[in-house]
């Protein structure tokens, strides 16, 4: 007997998975995503997968038969592909069956299992994904459902806590304050970010995803290099460059600066600012400071310590957050759990239910036909013996669907189609409508 199809999901995130293994896992583009995922296809027990590869992750979602045959295919292709030890992938992977698949997506999606707990930015990563591969055929209605659950899930999640409303990093922080100066006082969308480290990434991470042009500035250019490498096409299309020896120049062109250097001594001296006629935003996010003291009415500076304060605070809110949050996807994860159980029944129920209506109109028509009922009383006898099979069949349609969560469940199915002589290829069950399926309903 085959066995039951099931959501599984394999991660190499950020948890488990060193950065410098990351990297060599990570999908340059969606042309190369098509074309690993159309080896992995090749497996007869994998009905769906969705790719899901990010700075964070390189996650796989399936709806599949066997998980043991169903892992150890993806790891060896994965394996071969990537030109990675097999032996490492295995150290590496994250695995989650079925209910904690469900489960583990849910947490992706309301970003309870990002870097900074609450980001919002997964959200669509993860819609990208579904949408790249739903439009490629890779997943349909088993991954509508759930995809369109975790959405939901994600939505009461930011909806009902504060896990998504407070910055909880100094970056954040500085990112969330200059954002709000910005719609203050109107000026253009672009800033300059000083340093890749740490802080300067995030920085720089934070602008591109609230659509800024970023002009980044390094020593080290490789550095640039290999962030720009892990941005989307057109995040890539909002950063430029500056060499460090123009430094000067650009600190009096851009209305936001972010810095976050490593130096031991300022890099931005007191003389080398120069007067502009508008308004300027300084975060100096460096320990050692990277501006030198200076005083110029029309810069206002924010240092770490007027951060933090702040990032704690937040921090605190979140972690009151959290609790709630796992809890609405528990509830969430277990709701989907149920719902998946029913579509075993819902087809046999309704099937069954015409089974009885085009008894009672077969034999209506007969009893026409033979002058047993006028015809003119005709349809009032079909909608009295269509309530009266709908109460007859209400009590054991509601019994069936309570009997949803026994282990015993298959066996009360099959019993009944053979029963009732039912064909397994006339039980449809009705798609899940979600944004990207455009399947249509009987």
């Amino acid at each position: 007997m085959e066995k039951k199809l099931q959501y599984f999901a394999l991660s190499f995130s950020h948890k488990k998975t060193p950065i410098e293994l990351r990297e060599r896992l990570a999908f340059a583009d969606n042309a190369e995503i098509y074309l690993f995922l159309q080896q992995i296809k090749q497996l007869e027990s994998i009905e769906e997968v969705i790719l899901l590869s990010t700075c964070n992750r390189v996650e796989l979602y399936c709806y599949a038969h066997t998980f043991e045959e169903t892992k150890n295919f993806i790891l060896k292709n994965l394996s071969q592909t990537k030109k990675i030890d097999l032996a490492l992938l295995n150290q590496s992977v994250e695995i989650h069956e079925h209910i904690e698949a469900i489960h583990y997506i849910f947490c992706v999606a309301s970003s309870l299992e990002s870097v900074v707990v609450g980001e919002t930015q997964i959200a669509g990563q993860l819609k990208d994904a579904y949408k790249t591969c739903f439009d490629a055929g890779f997943c349909s209605k088993a991954f509508t459902r759930l995809i369109h659950f975790a959405f939901r899930c994600a939505a009461k999640v930011r909806n009902h806590t504060q896990i998504s409303g407070n910055a909880t990093s100094v970056a954040s922080v500085a990112i969330h304050q200059a954002k709000s100066l910005q719609k203050q006082y109107g000026f253009d969308k672009k800033a300059l970010v000083i340093g890749m480290g740490e802080m300067g990434i995030l920085s720089a991470k934070y602008l591109l995803d609230d659509d800024y042009d970023v002009m980044i500035c390094n020593r080290n250019q490789q550095r640039i290099q290999d962030f720009i490498s892990q941005c989307d096409i057109k995040q890539k299309q909002k950063i430029s460059i500056c060499e460090f020896e123009h430094l000067q120049e650009k600190i009096n062109v851009y209305p936001l600066l972010f810095s976050a250097t490593g130096a031991s001594e300022p890099i931005i001296l007191k003389n080398m600012i120069k007067s502009v006629d508008f308004k300027r935003f300084w975060f100096d996010l460096a320990i050692p400071r990277d501006i030198e003291h200076f005083e110029d009415e029309k810069i206002e500076l924010f240092v770490v310590d007027d951060l933090k304060q702040v990032a704690q605070e937040n921090l605190n809110l979140r972690k009151e957050s959290l609790h709630k949050a796992y809890e609405i996807v528990g509830i969430a994860t277990m709701e989907f759990s149920q719902w998946l159980q029913t579509l075993d029944v819902e087809p046999l129920i309704k099937k069954i239910r015409e089974m009885a209506k085009e008894a009672s109109l077969r034999e209506i028509n007969r009893a026409v036909k033979k002058g047993y009922i006028p015809k003119e009383y005709q349809h009032n006898v079909e909608k009295v013996i269509h309530q009266a099979f709908n109460v007859f069949l209400h009590k054991p349609t509601q019994n069936l669907r309570d009997q949803v969560n026994k282990q015993e469940i298959d066996i009360i199915i099959e019993s009944i189609k053979n029963f009732f002589s039912i064909d397994e290829d006339s039980l449809l069950i009705n798609t899940y409508k979600c944004e990207y399926d455009t399947s249509k309903s009987e």
